[in-house]
């Protein structure tokens, strides 16, 4: 009587664990390099003029000479928050692998794989086309529960096209054109006033946007996409992208203070985190990504919030394909992604649930 009394509690504890997430985030910087994330600044970069302009400063921001402090000193909030709380999958020095199944190792194939859950050979160029494929906001925006309450916000000007936009439902605010958030004249003033401007908007206001726009109207599902450290590596500048990556990692422990201080998304929020390609992985073709650039299609993933064990760096071989965060994704909500196309399947996040399926599975053998 005793064990079946200890399994349905065991069983309770992990159903309610297991609910649906109430809010999802999804936060990507683009070409961000799996290397610069798991082991730091590279020494051989750091110290090249060629892409560095004074090494000696650079170095003292951002340089150690053990592996987890450097790391730790380009990302805090990625090694002690999410290290300790969330869970970080990518670091090839121990055969754990996360992969973008698409040919080409650029941006319009990478976004499109990330949320359609199909790597589409025919999408060949970052060229501004509407994308064909059905996409996981669509999908969640089309649930009663989630019905415009689906919200993206990008620093480059392509993601009207890659979330096909003009079929409405999805709120998109993407590059300098500030739509969603013209109540606040602060942002758009800024961005009027923003000399050469290019196709991607600075990260610093697609940020303050997004976050002015979460506070006023609490969306469930928001997309945020930063694209300053893939501006920096294709210009060769390795010292703005180690800072911009740095920035990256603040932005993203300012938004987990807020939502873990906002009722509205304190601990009922799930947070997806990638890039959309690597880079090259040498030293001198570390700025460029492409099909034949070797290195481009390794990339990371980082998990924190609603149904996320705390298991921290998974230092396992195995391997994951971008073309499955599409239906993760979907599963932090409850829901399955059904789309016209073969898509991967949802990640089997380790000793974590994101559905009530899996309950029995995991409970069970825990008891004795």
């Amino acid at each position: 009587m005793k064990t079946l009394f200890s399994l349905l509690l065991l069983l309770l504890v992990m159903n309610l664990k297991a609910q649906p997430s109430r809010n999802i985030f999804i936060i990507t910087t683009d070409g961000f390099r799996w290397q610069e994330l798991f082991t730091g600044a590279d020494s051989l970069i750091i110290n090249d003029t060629n892409f560095v302009k004074d090494t000696g400063l650079l170095k003292q921001l951002y340089w150690h000479s053990n592996t987890e402090e450097r790391r730790k000193k380009l990302m805090p909030f990625f090694w002690s928050t999410i290290a300790s709380q969330g869970q970080i999958y990518g670091n090839r020095k121990f055969g754990n692998k996360v992969n973008v199944k698409n040919l080409y190792n650029i941006s319009y194939p990478g976004y499109n794989e990330i949320f359609t859950g199909f790597a589409d050979p025919f999408i060949t160029s970052n060229k501004p086309h509407y994308n064909k494929n059905q996409n996981v906001l669509e999908q969640l925006n089309n649930l009663q529960e989630f019905s415009g309450e689906v919200v993206a916000f990008s620093s480059w000007n392509i993601f009207p096209y890659i979330f096909n936009s003009r079929n409405g439902g999805v709120l998109v605010e993407s590059g300098y054109h500030v739509s969603l958030t013209d109540s606040n004249h602060v942002v758009k003033q800024i961005s009027d006033g923003v000399r050469n401007k290019t196709g991607t908007r600075h990260d610093m206001l697609t940020f303050f946007s997004a976050k002015e726009y979460i506070r006023e109207n609490h969306p469930r599902v928001v997309v945020i996409s930063l694209g300053e450290t893939d501006e920096h590596a294709h210009a060769k500048r390795y010292d703005l992208y180690l800072q911009h990556a740095n920035n990256f990692d603040n932005m993203l422990s300012q938004l987990w203070y807020y939502i873990q201080t906002d009722p509205f998304y304190k601990d009922i929020t799930s947070i997806l985190i990638t890039t959309d390609h690597g880079r090259g992985a040498e030293h001198k073709n570390w700025s460029r990504h492409t099909m034949f650039a070797k290195g481009s299609g390794h990339i990371w993933l980082a998990l924190l919030g609603k149904n996320i064990e705390a298991l921290g760096e998974d230092k396992s071989a195995g391997k994951i394909f971008q073309n499955q965060f599409a239906a993760t994704i979907a599963g932090f909500a409850g829901e399955e992604f059904k789309s016209n196309r073969k898509i991967g399947k949802k990640i089997a996040l380790p000793h974590s649930s994101t559905a009530g399926s899996d309950i029995a599975e995991i409970a069970l053998p825990l008891v004795r």
